[in-house]
């Protein structure tokens, strides 16, 4: 097994955990279950690097002060090879130890491999964000197709809302094996807030912050959105725009090309989560076709545009603190105008709240998780049954 494993002394008769993890946005929703987990005398808590996402990783674990216990060896550089690797590897890890629950989050590669090496183990699997669906296998590829099949073979099932647990309950998942607890996304921003010391700095309105990654953003979509920015920042040459661009070169060409000359326009390598909050913070807006902003923008009070045509998100848009505004270059330009011109439109928005969850995510599931578990004697123990059939 090509595992490097270090051991932490804990209680002998605490239930072990495993947590499996592989990339940034996975590390910043389970570390604050982490955390809370190692301060539960019945948990036993073992966190796993996948190596999915590698020197974009580590920051991040630093930032949450995490060390792992497991690092797995990336294998390869595409992702057939990463996973070839990491599922060998995970099946080491699942074989040679008595595990009493897998923890995996979102919709993730690692958090697949992670699920599916639980399965086959018969070691149950725990899904936090669990339920969230577009039911548009393309629309987040490959995100939605692996969160499904993460749902079919999972045992325990904490949804962040509402809506994703009757999505869950629709798809014949049993109502005693869901729990609605929030997001640990909002956990973690207090955390920041808490330990890194996270506040608003900018004066005045704050810049305009962008980002964009989605595959099924690539190309044109990519280049109507930069004529967008183009002609805002252009129209109010004192507003900044903060473009953190991804290094992909299908993003990172035509962004630079179309919007690198502007002189409020200011474009960046990807920040790292401190440095993403603390943007977050001094935002007026966000254009953005990231699911994790649309969460954590919230917190914040600050507007969100979508940059998609749907979102496995909608209670942002419910809740009126975002919009889906797609790629079309004059429909984002008529919202941003709106917004900037606007005051009344604008409070609306910024005073919505988060409907994601309130910062006790990470509490509530370990909660259900030590009931599950049977660590309490006068709750019943989902863990126990043999089978888990769905639908």
């Amino acid at each position: 097994m090509d595992a490097r494993v270090t051991t932490r002394p804990t209680a002998a008769d605490a239930a072990p955990i495993l947590i499996v993890c592989g990339t940034r946005p996975e590390i910043i929703k389970l570390a604050p279950l982490y955390h809370e987990l190692r301060r539960q005398p019945w948990a036993r808590v073992t966190w796993l690097h996948t190596g999915q996402h590698a020197q974009m990783a580590e920051p991040i674990l630093r930032s949450f002060d995490i060390h792992p216990d497991i690092r797995l060896t990336r294998q390869g550089d595409s992702l057939l090879d990463f996973s070839l690797g990491c599922r060998a590897q995970l099946e080491g890890v699942l074989s040679a130890g008595e595990w009493a629950t897998v923890v995996v989050q979102g919709d993730t590669e690692s958090a697949f491999l992670g699920a599916l090496a639980g399965f086959y183990n018969s070691v149950p699997v725990a899904h936090v964000e669990a339920g969230l669906r577009t039911y548009n296998l393309r629309r987040p590829f490959p995100e939605e197709g692996l969160r499904q099949m993460i749902g079919r073979i999972a045992r325990l099932h904490f949804a962040p809302t509402e809506r994703s647990r009757q999505a869950l309950l629709a798809e014949g998942v049993p109502a005693q094996r869901v729990w609605v607890t929030g997001n640990t996304v909002i956990d973690a921003q207090q955390w920041v807030c808490a330990h890194r010391g996270v506040r608003r700095r900018a004066s005045g309105r704050g810049h305009l912050l962008v980002t964009m990654h989605r595959r099924e953003n690539w190309g044109q979509d990519i280049e109507r959105v930069c004529r967008a920015i183009a002609v805002i920042a252009r129209e109010q040459p004192d507003l900044r725009v903060l473009f953190p661009v991804h290094l992909n070169p299908v993003v990172h060409g035509p962004v630079h090309e179309l919007l690198a000359g502007l002189p409020n326009v200011k474009l960046t390598a990807p920040l790292d989560y401190l440095d993403m909050q603390q943007a977050l913070r001094d935002a007026w807006i966000v254009l953005t076709d990231s699911g994790g902003l649309q969460e954590e923008a919230p917190t914040f009070g600050v507007p969100l545009l979508v940059l998609r045509e749907e979102t496995e998100r909608p209670e942002a848009l419910e809740a009126g603190c975002a919009a889906i505004v797609g790629t079309s270059t004059e429909t984002i330009l008529e919202h941003v105008r709106r917004l900037w011109r606007d005051p009344v439109e604008f409070q609306r928005m910024q005073q919505a709240g988060n409907p994601f969850g309130d910062g006790t995510a990470s509490r509530q599931i370990a909660a259900h998780l030590a009931a599950g578990l049977g660590m309490f004697p006068s709750h019943a123990s989902v863990m126990q049954e043999q089978e888990h059939v769905v639908g």
